[in-house]
């Protein structure tokens, strides 16, 4: 079955700081593109960190740096949060997701076999993963999953996609048959739960008998 990966919704076209660019440019690039942030690089496109929104407090100063000042202005590398949670670019789009759920960013870079930033990706590139249509998600189930991977007929399991959200009805032969009905199903793009009340005529891992999963 096809999966979508973080290499199908990426942007390609990065801003990006090095760990010397003033943070002063920085806050400018955040405000001119409405970033929440944006990676930092070192010299061979290996990403060393992010700078956010939430990381300039603190870091700008009061007033604008005078040229000949022993202290020279705050830099990416100082205010940036290192080591960067980056994603491979093959990697299922659905684990970006999750990965971005668990460590509460808001965007990812997007990174090659090598670790160079190839891309970036952003919630807002997600959202066209899941928003997809139910018609859509209903005929990737039955002709993906129920015809091509368990070769089930088409009268043995009813399929109601809502808003992403998939009911299963109906009977399989086999106990082992629903675990891999609920995990195939699971993990097409676009599905958002998984409601099964698909039941078995043989339980061939315990020996019982017409049991739900």
């Amino acid at each position: 079955m096809g999966r979508i990966t973080v290499a199908d919704l990426m942007t390609d076209e990065v801003v990006c700081a090095a760990p010397g660019t003033a943070l002063e440019h920085v806050a400018t690039l955040l405000g001119e593109h409405d970033f929440s942030g944006l990676p930092v690089l070192d010299d061979e496109d290996r990403v060393l960190g992010v700078v956010s929104r939430t990381d300039l407090p603190g870091h700008l100063p009061q007033q604008p740096h005078v040229p000949g000042e022993t202290t020279g202005p705050a830099t990416a590398a100082e205010a940036m949060s290192a080591p960067a949670v980056t994603v491979r670019a093959d990697e299922p789009a659905a684990h970006a997701a999750r990965l971005m759920a668990r460590r509460g960013v808001q965007r990812l870079p997007v990174v090659d076999v090598e670790d160079r930033l190839v891309g970036i990706l952003t919630r807002r590139d997600l959202l066209r993963l899941f928003l997809r249509p139910d018609a859509e998600i209903r005929g990737r189930v039955v002709r993906e999953v129920l015809d091509e991977a368990l070769g089930l007929p088409s009268a043995a399991v009813d399929v109601h996609v809502v808003h992403g959200v998939v009911a299963l009805e109906g009977r399989v032969e086999r106990q082992s048959q629903l675990r891999l009905l609920r995990g195939l199903v699971e993990r097409l793009d676009g599905v958002v739960a998984v409601v099964s009340h698909v039941t078995a005529d043989h339980d061939d891992t315990a020996g019982r008998h017409a049991l739900a999963w």
